[in-house]
Order: structure tokens, then sequence, then C-alpha cells
């Protein structure tokens, strides 16, 4: 017997975490994780045939996080996911926090804009447009926190609290959608705040932290909200397959355990990245402003010299 469209099986054994990563590939995020991975790697090769260093750092932050989409997309997790409202909230909280956060510290865009050839004089080529986009009033307004952080927010009260979710689950195209767009919002809330990439919205460190941590007691509350009910909340996981042996409300609550637990593991993540970029920025700022010193240091010791001299030729 098929489930929401998706051709699964209703009678899933029940739920192991060796089963949960048994190989089940979703063709469509296996093809885009693979066509990130290989864009990734041309553009690192592009670089280091030129001479060129790109940190080995952020490379693997980029591979693990597309890593991190594969295992919960392309594993019978993914199954798993249609019917236990636990294992689908560990699929959103890897796709939305987890592989975000990994993705963006590899600085895709940068190396992006350094590997891709610039254009003739006139023309427009992929790296003319990226940059246009990057410099775009729309690019604007989905980095700004006035958007992200409010997006950020109804991704999970909006979704799961409305039967929006249940006719997204009941198609494979559907399916689809909701964790694109799952990705896609944590992209735009975690670039303005610990991105390594340049974008039109990059506020000092201290504001970063505060549009980190405003978001953050909602989602902690989504999930005590799932924890605390008294019945099952979401129509798609009411009457989960007997061959699972669980029970509704019993899988709610480990849910909203989960949605809690990721809304802390990410943001001290984030915090201890946030906090390095800091340190590396004010090194790199003292760094310039030493070697200015050093440029100029002769002629401010002359200058201060001949101040001296002035002194003490009004003196006499």
């Amino acid at each position: 017997m098929d489930h929401s469209g998706h051709g699964m099986t209703m009678d899933l054994p029940p739920f192991t975490l060796g089963r949960g990563l048994e190989w089940s590939a979703d063709p469509f995020f296996l093809i885009a994780c693979l066509a990130g991975l290989a864009l990734y790697g041309w553009g690192v090769v592009r670089l280091v045939r030129r001479g060129d260093k790109w940190p080995v750092g952020r490379t693997v932050a980029f591979v693990t996080g597309v890593l991190s989409i594969m295992l919960v997309m392309c594993t019978q997790l993914n199954d798993y996911g249609m019917v236990m409202f636990s294992v689908h909230m560990v699929q959103h909280m890897v796709i939305s926090m987890v592989s975000p956060i990994l993705i963006l510290l590899g600085a895709p865009i940068t190396l992006a804009l350094r590997a891709l050839p610039t254009a003739g004089r006139g023309r427009k080529g992929p790296r003319e447009l990226l940059l246009m986009f990057l410099h775009s009033h729309y690019m604007r307004i989905v980095t700004h926190p006035a958007f992200t952080i409010p997006l950020f927010i109804a991704s999970l009260y909006g979704l799961y609290f409305t039967p929006l979710f249940d006719f997204l689950m009941g198609s494979k195209p559907g399916h689809i959608a909701m964790m694109v767009h799952f990705l896609a919002v944590g992209l735009v809330f975690f670039w303005p705040i610990m991105g390594v990439d340049p974008g039109p919205h990059r506020p000092g460190y201290l504001m970063r932290m505060l549009e980190l941590f405003a978001g953050m007691p909602f989602h902690a509350f989504f999930g005590i909200a799932l924890m605390m009910a008294s019945e099952p909340m979401v129509e798609t996981f009411k009457n989960p397959p007997a061959s699972l042996g669980i029970e509704a409300l019993s899988d709610q609550n480990a849910a909203g355990g989960i949605a809690w637990a990721f809304s802390e593991i990410p943001s001290v993540l984030v915090l201890v990245a946030l906090l390095f970029q800091w340190y590396a920025s004010d090194q790199r700022q003292a760094r310039r402003e030493d070697r200015a010193a050093d440029r100029n240091g002769d002629k401010e010791l002359e200058a201060y010299n001949a101040y001296l001299s002035s002194l003490h030729a009004r003196g006499n």
C-alpha cells in the first residue's frame, strides 16, 4: 500500500538507526548534491591550476554540508520521515540548520567569483550575472533581518500548524519543494550572520549575534509546544503504520524534543564561528595598521621632530 503518493510501502519495519541509514536515494536531491560537489570541485581545481590557494577548511565544510543533505534525503531516513514525525523533524533540522551553516562556511559564492572567467568588455557572462544578482534590490530584501527572522519563524508555525504541511506531504513534488524551502530559509537566515561570502546586508558582529538569538526562542518554543501537546497536532502523522510499533503522541513528543535541542546546538556552532571571525577580522585590521605604521613611521617621526624643533625655536 502506497503512502502519500511516494511509492513507499506502509509496512516499514520498526525504526532503527541502521535501517534509517540504508541507501534510498531521492533522485532530485542526489542529482542536485552531486552537481553541487562537482561545481565546487571544478572551482577549487581551477584556482589551484593557476597557482591560487583555497583554504582546505572551506572545502571540508562545503563537502560536509552537502553530504549532510544526502544523509537525510538519500537514505531511508527520507522514507521513515514520511510516516514518523520524529524522523521528519531530524530531516528538517539538519537541512535547515546544519547543512546551511556548513555550506556557508564553504564560501561557494566567493569561490565562484574567483573561479569564473570575466566576460569581455560590454558582455555579461556567469560571473557578471552573479555579481548583478548579489547587488540586486531583491537580495537586499531577502537578506535583511526584517525579512529573514519572520521567515525563519513562519517556516515553523505557518507550516506545521496549518493544513499547508499536510498538502505538501501529499505529493512527491510537494515534499521536495518543502525540503528545498527549508534549505533556502536556512541559507538566507544564516548568510548575513556568519556567512563568509560577500552579501548586501553585513552588519557588525554584535548585531549579528543579536540577529542569531532573535529567532532561537521562537524555535525552542515550537519544540516545547509539540512536547507539551496532549494530542497529535499534525494530520499526516496521526495514524502511523502499525508495523512501526509507535504511538503518534509519543513520536510527536520526540519530534518536539529534537526541534528544541536543535535550537541550541547550531546556535553554539554559529556563535563560535562568529567569535572566530570577529577575532580574525580584528587581527587583519591590526596587521593593516602595523603595515601602515611601517610605511609612514619615518614621516611621522620626522614630523614629530620638526614639531619639537619649532617649539625649541619659539622658546629661544
